[in-house]
Protein backbone atom coordinates (compact mmCIF):
# COMPACT_ATOMS: atom_id res chain seq x y z
CA UNK A 1 0.00 0.00 0.00
CA UNK A 2 1.21 3.56 -1.00
CA UNK A 3 2.18 5.74 2.38
CA UNK A 4 1.52 8.96 0.77
CA UNK A 5 -2.13 7.62 -0.70
CA UNK A 6 -2.73 6.44 2.74
CA UNK A 7 -2.12 9.28 4.65
CA UNK A 8 -4.21 11.44 2.11
CA UNK A 9 -7.06 9.82 2.69
CA UNK A 10 -7.17 10.55 6.42
CA UNK A 11 -7.42 13.65 6.11
CA UNK A 12 -10.28 14.31 3.50
CA UNK A 13 -12.74 17.18 4.51
CA UNK A 14 -16.27 17.41 3.34
CA UNK A 15 -19.06 19.46 3.76
CA UNK A 16 -23.08 18.96 3.67
CA UNK A 17 -24.71 20.93 1.23
CA UNK A 18 -28.43 21.24 1.02
CA UNK A 19 -28.65 17.93 2.18
CA UNK A 20 -25.70 16.48 0.03
CA UNK A 21 -22.16 15.52 1.18
CA UNK A 22 -19.68 16.86 -0.61
CA UNK A 23 -16.01 16.38 -0.71
CA UNK A 24 -13.95 19.23 -0.19
CA UNK A 25 -10.41 19.79 -1.98
CA UNK A 26 -7.56 17.73 -0.93
CA UNK A 27 -4.72 20.29 -1.38
CA UNK A 28 -5.17 23.52 -2.21
CA UNK A 29 -2.61 26.04 -4.17
CA UNK A 30 0.38 27.11 -2.13
CA UNK A 31 -1.78 30.65 -2.96
CA UNK A 32 -4.81 29.24 -1.55
CA UNK A 33 -2.58 28.54 1.34
CA UNK A 34 -0.91 31.37 1.92
CA UNK A 35 -4.13 33.51 2.01
CA UNK A 36 -5.51 31.66 4.30
CA UNK A 37 -2.35 32.15 6.39
CA UNK A 38 -2.03 35.81 5.94
CA UNK A 39 -5.57 36.06 6.90
CA UNK A 40 -5.27 34.41 9.98
CA UNK A 41 -2.05 36.10 11.25
CA UNK A 42 -3.68 39.07 10.60
CA UNK A 43 -6.80 38.68 12.95
CA UNK A 44 -4.76 36.16 15.22
CA UNK A 45 -2.42 39.23 16.16
CA UNK A 46 -5.96 41.29 16.45
CA UNK A 47 -7.93 39.01 18.40
CA UNK A 48 -5.37 38.52 21.08
CA UNK A 49 -7.45 39.19 24.48
CA UNK A 50 -10.06 39.52 22.92
CA UNK A 51 -13.42 37.72 22.89
CA UNK A 52 -13.90 36.90 19.82
CA UNK A 53 -12.08 33.83 18.47
CA UNK A 54 -10.62 33.04 14.57
CA UNK A 55 -10.85 29.50 12.79
CA UNK A 56 -8.48 29.22 9.74
CA UNK A 57 -9.70 26.23 7.62
CA UNK A 58 -10.60 23.25 8.90
CA UNK A 59 -12.96 23.95 11.37
CA UNK A 60 -16.44 22.67 10.50
CA UNK A 61 -19.54 25.31 11.27
CA UNK A 62 -23.36 23.69 11.67
CA UNK A 63 -25.86 25.87 10.14
CA UNK A 64 -29.38 23.95 9.32
CA UNK A 65 -29.88 20.18 9.61
CA UNK A 66 -28.65 20.18 5.84
CA UNK A 67 -25.69 22.53 6.07
CA UNK A 68 -22.38 22.51 7.71
CA UNK A 69 -19.58 24.17 5.86
CA UNK A 70 -16.11 24.09 6.48
CA UNK A 71 -14.77 27.43 5.53
CA UNK A 72 -11.71 28.88 4.82
CA UNK A 73 -11.58 31.41 7.93
CA UNK A 74 -13.73 32.55 10.43
CA UNK A 75 -14.41 34.78 13.38
CA UNK A 76 -17.02 33.74 16.70
CA UNK A 77 -17.72 35.96 19.02
CA UNK A 78 -19.82 34.34 21.27
CA UNK A 79 -17.57 31.73 23.03
CA UNK A 80 -20.96 29.55 23.59
CA UNK A 81 -21.43 28.94 19.89
CA UNK A 82 -18.01 26.95 20.18
CA UNK A 83 -17.79 23.45 20.63
CA UNK A 84 -15.47 20.50 20.99
CA UNK A 85 -16.15 19.51 16.86
CA UNK A 86 -17.08 22.66 15.83
CA UNK A 87 -18.68 25.86 15.85
CA UNK A 88 -22.87 25.95 16.21
CA UNK A 89 -24.70 28.79 14.81
CA UNK A 90 -23.87 32.08 12.48
CA UNK A 91 -19.66 33.07 13.11
CA UNK A 92 -19.47 36.88 12.74
CA UNK A 93 -17.27 36.94 9.91
CA UNK A 94 -16.81 34.11 6.81
CA UNK A 95 -14.04 33.83 4.52
CA UNK A 96 -14.14 31.50 1.78
CA UNK A 97 -10.93 31.84 -1.22
CA UNK A 98 -12.41 31.30 -4.42
CA UNK A 99 -11.22 27.94 -6.46
CA UNK A 100 -12.59 27.21 -9.93
CA UNK A 101 -14.27 24.30 -8.48
CA UNK A 102 -15.75 26.14 -5.33
CA UNK A 103 -16.79 29.73 -6.74
CA UNK A 104 -20.14 28.88 -8.05
CA UNK A 105 -21.32 27.44 -4.99
CA UNK A 106 -19.21 30.28 -2.48
CA UNK A 107 -21.09 32.91 -4.41
CA UNK A 108 -24.41 30.91 -4.68
CA UNK A 109 -25.88 28.44 -1.79
CA UNK A 110 -23.31 29.24 0.59
CA UNK A 111 -23.61 32.89 0.37
CA UNK A 112 -27.49 32.16 0.39
CA UNK A 113 -27.21 30.08 3.73
CA UNK A 114 -24.98 32.13 5.74
CA UNK A 115 -27.37 35.00 5.43
CA UNK A 116 -30.38 32.98 5.76
CA UNK A 117 -28.28 32.32 8.70
CA UNK A 118 -27.51 35.64 10.04
CA UNK A 119 -23.37 35.90 9.31
CA UNK A 120 -22.29 39.66 9.96
CA UNK A 121 -19.84 40.15 7.07
CA UNK A 122 -18.93 37.37 4.13
CA UNK A 123 -15.95 37.86 1.81
CA UNK A 124 -15.00 36.27 -1.11
CA UNK A 125 -11.67 36.27 -2.04
CA UNK A 126 -10.00 35.79 -5.31
CA UNK A 127 -6.13 34.68 -5.47
CA UNK A 128 -6.09 35.30 -8.95
CA UNK A 129 -7.34 38.78 -9.14
CA UNK A 130 -6.11 39.81 -5.82
CA UNK A 131 -9.07 41.07 -4.65
CA UNK A 132 -11.70 40.76 -1.88
CA UNK A 133 -15.37 41.26 -1.79
CA UNK A 134 -16.41 42.56 1.10
CA UNK A 135 -20.49 41.76 1.82
CA UNK A 136 -22.12 43.59 4.79
CA UNK A 137 -25.80 42.02 6.61
CA UNK A 138 -28.35 44.75 6.25
CA UNK A 139 -31.88 44.02 6.47
CA UNK A 140 -31.10 40.33 6.60
CA UNK A 141 -29.95 40.12 2.84
CA UNK A 142 -25.77 39.83 2.31
CA UNK A 143 -25.08 43.17 0.17
CA UNK A 144 -22.37 44.04 -1.42
CA UNK A 145 -20.18 47.12 0.33
CA UNK A 146 -17.37 46.87 -2.08
CA UNK A 147 -14.49 45.22 -4.26
CA UNK A 148 -11.35 46.04 -3.19
CA UNK A 149 -8.18 45.61 -5.69
CA UNK A 150 -4.65 45.02 -5.65
CA UNK A 151 -3.38 47.05 -8.44
CA UNK A 152 -0.67 45.12 -10.91
CA UNK A 153 2.55 46.39 -10.21
CA UNK A 154 3.39 47.25 -13.63
CA UNK A 155 0.67 50.03 -13.41
CA UNK A 156 2.15 53.84 -13.06
CA UNK A 157 1.22 55.26 -9.43
CA UNK A 158 -0.80 57.65 -11.15
CA UNK A 159 -2.80 54.17 -13.00
CA UNK A 160 -3.36 52.68 -9.05
CA UNK A 161 -4.63 55.86 -7.64
CA UNK A 162 -8.34 54.62 -8.18
CA UNK A 163 -7.68 51.29 -6.50
CA UNK A 164 -8.88 51.06 -3.22
CA UNK A 165 -6.56 48.52 -1.11
CA UNK A 166 -7.12 48.60 2.48
CA UNK A 167 -10.44 48.77 4.25
CA UNK A 168 -11.50 47.92 7.93
CA UNK A 169 -13.64 44.57 8.69
CA UNK A 170 -17.06 46.01 9.83
CA UNK A 171 -16.96 44.23 13.25
CA UNK A 172 -14.01 46.22 14.16
CA UNK A 173 -13.50 50.22 13.77
CA UNK A 174 -9.82 49.53 14.93
CA UNK A 175 -8.83 46.58 12.72
CA UNK A 176 -7.69 47.98 9.04
CA UNK A 177 -7.27 45.50 6.27
CA UNK A 178 -4.28 46.09 3.90
CA UNK A 179 -4.21 44.20 0.57
CA UNK A 180 -0.95 43.84 0.77
CA UNK A 181 -1.12 42.06 3.97
CA UNK A 182 -3.86 39.31 2.88
CA UNK A 183 -2.12 39.03 -0.88
CA UNK A 184 1.58 38.57 0.86
CA UNK A 185 3.99 36.12 -0.74
CA UNK A 186 1.22 35.17 -3.40
CA UNK A 187 2.17 34.76 -6.58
Amino acid sequence: MNTNLAYKEEYIKEELINGQVVLMSPQPSINHVNVINNISILFGNFLKGKTCQSFPDSAAVFLTEKDYFVPDFMVVCDPDKVKYNGVYGAPDLVVEVLSPSTAKRDRGYKKQVYEQCGVREYWLVNVAEKSVEQYLLAEGRLELAEVYTLPPDYLTEEEKEPYITEFKCSLYDDLLIKLEDVFDRVK
